[in-house]
This record gives C-alpha cells, sequence and structure tokens, in this order.
C-alpha cells in the first residue's frame, strides 16, 4: 500500500479516505483545518488508533507525545508525510520532538 504512495496529497487523502470509511466521519468535514477531537467528534483512543493504522500501514514511527504536537488534521497529515520520506519538515514541532521523530524514522533525515 505504502509503494502506491508517491506524494504528501497522496498520504493526506490516503487518511482522509481511511478516517471517512472506518469511522463513518462525514467527508465534508475532514478537511486540512479540522481539529480532530473538536471538529471530527473523535476521541483520544480514536486518534490513538487511526495513528497506530498509519504507522503500520506506512512503516513509520510516531513518537509518544504526538497528541501533544498534532492538534489538526493537516498537521498530522504533514507529520506523516515527513516521516515517510514524502516532506519537508513540519515547522510546527518542537525540537524534543522533532529529535525523537528522527531518531525512530530514518526518512526524516
Amino acid at each position: 500500500m505504502s509503494d502506491e504512495i508517491k506524494n504528501w496529497m497522496h498520504l493526506f487523502r490516503w487518511i482522509v479516505k481511511h478516517i471517512r470509511d472506518e469511522y463513518g466521519i462525514d467527508e465534508g468535514k475532514l478537511d486540512r483545518t479540522a481539529v480532530l477531537e473538536e471538529d471530527l467528534g473523535i476521541d483520544e483512543e480514536t486518534i490513538e488508533e487511526i495513528i497506530a493504522t498509519v504507522a503500520h500501514t506506512f512503516d513509520i514511527v510516531f513518537p509518544s507525545g504526538t497528541l501533544n504536537e498534532v492538534i489538526k488534521l493537516e498537521e498530522f497529515c504533514l507529520l506523516a508525510a515527513w516521516m515517510h520520506g514524502l516532506y519537508k519538515q513540519p515547522d510546527f514541532l518542537g525540537d524534543s520532538f522533532i529529535a525523537s521523530c528522527r531518531s525512530a524514522n530514518p526518512r526524516t533525515q
């Protein structure tokens, strides 16, 4: 599956489809600025399931504290794209979190 994803936009679309199909979230709510818990109406446990699925599917490791760094759907998607080697390092991440991402995901180098 991850071999079919060639850029960050494809990854974003895959994540949107996954959330729509697996959790029944209206695609109209799944825009870049959507706040994961508030706008999508999903709880922390569901967000953790989504993170685990993306990690497994794209062979990336989300460090502990990910939910402290990403609040919006776009932030989550850009983080995943960066760790998968498809996007530049997002500028909204803290330095210690960046270090954790880099040590766990060689494609971030």
